[in-house]
C-alpha cells in the first residue's frame, strides 16, 4: 500500500502543476521501490537497424557462410503502404549469430540498367572460385516480362555487386503465369563423382530449375541445340528436353502447393562433405507456412513433399527461409513483421535451430520471440498460475491480421508455451531499466497490452511511429516493475501501467486487468527467467507431452503421429518434437472401454532419458 501512496501523490503532484509541496523523499522513495527484472535482449528478431541504429525493414533473407562469418542479405523494405517498395538489397554480418553488423548496400535497383527502381525482391549470394555472384529477382522494364531473374558480380561478399547488364533468366523464356512467376532465385554448387555442377533454382507456382555455366552468369545448353529452352513438367514427362526444366512437388494433399521461396539445401558430415537427400524448402500457400521436398537429384522430374515446418507468421502475410549450417549446428531464418509498425510489407530476419531425425525428416519449428540467443520467463500469480494468452493457431486469412486483442488470463491448465514470455526494454523508452514490454514467446511480435477499458489483451505492436518515434501503442505495452505489494511473496514483482500510471496488472477471477486500488495478493507476481550461459544451459529440465487424439472408440486405430512433445532446458529454451521419441502403447487395449496410460520417451543428445505420459479413453461403440 506504501508503494500506492507514494504514487498517487506523485501522480497528484502531476495533476496540480507541481503546485504541491511533495517533498524530494517520495520521489526517492518511488524510484527506490522500482526493480529490474531480467531482460532478453538476443532474441528475435535479430536484425532490422542500420548504420544509425535506427530501424531498418527488410526481409526475404539468404545467408553465405564464408569461413568463421555468416554473412545475412535481405531486400530493403520501404514501403508506407500495404505495397512493396524495395529499392536496394543490405548486408549483416556476424561470427556467432549473436552479435550482428550492418555491412551497408550491396546493391541497389538503380544500377540495374533492365530493371525498375523498386523491385529488389528475393535473392541469394553464392561464393565460387574467390568470387561472389548475387543471383536476384527484379521488375524488367521491357514491355511484357514481368519478373526476370538477374545476377550481379563482386570480389567481396559485402560489395558492392556489379550487375551483369542483362537478365539470367527472362520471363518471356519460361513463359511463367502469374508475371511474377520467375522470382526468388537459389543457387547451388556441388562436385558428384569428380564432376562439378552449378545450379540456379527459382519460381513462382511452378519451380524450375537450370544448370549454370562455370562463367556462373549464364544458363548451361544441356542439349546443345545453340538456344536456351525452358520445358514444363508436363512437357518433360512426355520426353522432351530442355535447359530450364520444371519439376514438380508430389505428394501434397488437399489444397496444398508450391508457392515460393525455394532454397536448396543438403546435409554435410563433420568433415564438410555433403550427403543423404537434396532439400527443397519452400513457401506452401496463402498466407505462406514453411515446407519441403526431398529427391536424390536437383534435376528429377519430381520431389518428394516430407511436411510441413512452419505455420504462417503472426505477423506478416509471406514468409522467405534460408537454412545453413554454422559451427556443427543448423539454422533455420526467416522473416516476419515483429519490428514496430511490422507487416509483410516491412519485414525483419528471425533464426530458430533446425534438428533432424535419425531418418533425414525434420522436426517441427515453433516461430519463437527468444530464437536462439533470447531467455524465456513465466510469469505467475501470487497462488501460482502462470499468465498465458488464448490458445490459438494462427489464422490463413488475412482478415484476420493484424492480431489486436487476444486473450490472456491466468490459466493453470494452459500449455507452457501459451504460457511463455520474452521480457523486453520497455517500448516507452528502452533506457529506463524499470520498463519492460511482455512478448508472446510463441507469438512473436504478440505483446500484453493494456486496453481502453484497462481490460489486457495481446496485440501486435502495428501502428505506425510518430515524429517521437514511438507508436500509439507503445505506451500501453510498457509496464513499469515495481516490489511486489504481497511482500509475502518472495521477490514478487508489480507491474505498473505506463499508459495510465497509477494503475497497477492486477488478477480478479483469472481475468487480468489493471486497476487503480487492487489487493495487494492481487497485484504481485513471481517472475522466473531462463539462464543464459549457464552450465545447465542445454540439459533438459523436463518435457510436456500432448496429443490431439484422445478419445476412441472400441476397435478402432490408435494412432500416435499426433503426439508432441515440448522440450525445456535448463536454460528457458523450448524445442517441439514431432518426431524423434518412443511411444509405449503395450497397455492400451482398443478392444476394451477403460482409461490407458499411453508411454512416451524421449532421450537427449547427452543419453539422459526422459518419460512422460498420455491418458487416452476408449468408450463403447
Amino acid at each position: 500500500m506504501k508503494n500506492r501512496i507514494v504514487a498517487g501523490l506523485l501522480t497528484l503532484s502531476m495533476i496540480l502543476g507541481g503546485t504541491a509541496a511533495i517533498p524530494a523523499v517520495n520521489i526517492y522513495a518511488a524510484e527506490k521501490n522500482t526493480v529490474s527484472l531480467v531482460k532478453s535482449n538476443t532474441g528475435n528478431p535479430v536484425l532490422g537497424f542500420d548504420d544509425k541504429g535506427e530501424i531498418l525493414y527488410g526481409g526475404d533473407p539468404s545467408a553465405l557462410v564464408d569461413g568463421d562469418t555468416v554473412y545475412i542479405y535481405v531486400g530493403h523494405d520501404a514501403s508506407s503502404g500495404d505495397s512493396y517498395q524495395m529499392p536496394d538489397w543490405r548486408c549483416y554480418s556476424t561470427k556467432d549469430l549473436k552479435n550482428f553488423k550492418y555491412e551497408g548496400t550491396i546493391l541497389s535497383m538503380t544500377d540495374i540498367k533492365w530493371a525498375d527502381s523498386s523491385s529488389a525482391w528475393a535473392g541469394q549470394v553464392m561464393k565460387y572460385k574467390d568470387k561472389y555472384y548475387f543471383y536476384y529477382c527484379a521488375e524488367s522494364t521491357a514491355g511484357g516480362e514481368g519478373k526476370c531473374i538477374g545476377v550481379a558480380v563482386s570480389d567481396s561478399p559485402t560489395g558492392p555487386f556489379t550487375d551483369i547488364g542483362k537478365p539470367l533468366v527472362l520471363d518471356s523464356q519460361t513463359k511463367a503465369s502469374p508475371s511474377w512467376g520467375d522470382i526468388d532465385p537459389t543457387a547451388w554448387v556441388e562436385t558428384v563423382d569428380g564432376v562439378e555442377h552449378r545450379y540456379v533454382a527459382w519460381g513462382n507456382t511452378n519451380y524450375n530449375i537450370a544448370e549454370l555455366n562455370e562463367d556462373m552468369i549464364s544458363i548451361a545448353d544441356r542439349n546443345n541445340d545453340g538456344k536456351i529452352t525452358a520445358v514444363t513438367s508436363s512437357e518433360r514427362a512426355a520426353g522432351k528436353d530442355g535447359d530450364i526444366l520444371e519439376a514438380k512437388i508430389t505428394g501434397m494433399t488437399g489444397s496444398d502447393g508450391f508457392t515460393e521461396a525455394p532454397w536448396i539445401y543438403r546435409r554435410q558430415d563433420s568433415d564438410g562433405n555433403y550427403y543423404g537427400k537434396y532439400y527443397l524448402f519452400y513457401a506452401m500457400n496463402w498466407r505462406e507456412r514453411m515446407a519441403y521436398a526431398v529427391t536424390d537429384d536437383l534435376l528429377a522430374e519430381s520431389y518428394k513433399y516430407e511436411g510441413t515446418l512452419m505455420e504462417p507468421t503472426a505477423t506478416s502475410n509471406t514468409n522467405h527461409m534460408a537454412v545453413i549450417d554454422f559451427k556443427g549446428k543448423t539454422y533455420f531464418i526467416h522473416h516476419n513483421g515483429s519490428l514496430p509498425w511490422g507487416s509483410g510489407f516491412r519485414r525483419v530476419i528471425a533464426i530458430q535451430e533446425m534438428s533432424f531425425n535419425e531418418d533425414g525428416s525434420i522436426n517441427y519449428i515453433e516461430e519463437t520471440s527468444t530464437g536462439i540467443n533470447g531467455k524465456t520467463s513465466t510469469i505467475k500469480d501470487s497462488s501460482g498460475n502462470p499468465i498465458a494468452h488464448r490458445k490459438f493457431t494462427n489464422s490463413l486469412e488475412d482478415g484476420k491480421y493484424p492480431y489486436k486483442d487476444v486473450p490472456v488470463s491466468v490459466d493453470a491448465d494452459a500449455e507452457e508455451n501459451d504460457a511463455l514470455w520474452q521480457i523486453v526494454a520497455g517500448k516507452a523508452d528502452p533506457d529506463n531499466d524499470a520498463y519492460v514490454s511482455i512478448e508472446s514467446y510463441n507469438k512473436a511480435g504478440l505483446y500484453l497490452q493494456v486496453d481502453s477499458d484497462k481490460g489486457v489483451t495481446m496485440g501486435q505492436d502495428y501502428q505506425k511511429a510518430s515524429s517521437d518515434g514511438f507508436t500509439a501503442d507503445s505506451k500501453r505495452m510498457t509496464f513499469k516493475t515495481l516490489k511486489g505489494f504481497d511482500s509475502s511473496v518472495k521477490d514478487g514483482v508489480t507491474f505498473e501501467s505506463v499508459r495510465y500510471p497509477g494503475y497497477y496488472l492486477t488478477v480478479k477471477d483469472g481475468s487480468l486487468s489493471v486497476t487503480n486500488d487492487p489487493e495487494d495478493s492481487a497485484a504481485t507476481f513471481s517472475v522466473s527467467t531462463g539462464l543464459e550461459d549457464s552450465a545447465v544451459e542445454k540439459e533438459v529440465s523436463g518435457i510436456t507431452v500432448r496429443k490431439t487424439a484422445k478419445i476412441y472408440r472400441t476397435g478402432s486405430e490408435l494412432k500416435t503421429d499426433d503426439i508432441r512433445i515440448t522440450v525445456r532446458y535448463g536454460n528457458g529454451s523450448v524445442k517441439i518434437l514431432r518426431k524423434g521419441f518412443s511411444v509405449d502403447s503395450s497397455a492400451v487395449d482398443m478392444s476394451k472401454a477403460g482409461s490407458y496410460d499411453l508411454k512416451v520417451n524421449y532421450s537427449d543428445d547427452s543419453g539422459n532419458n526422459f518419460s512422460g505420459k498420455i491418458t487416452v479413453k476408449v468408450v463403447g461403440k
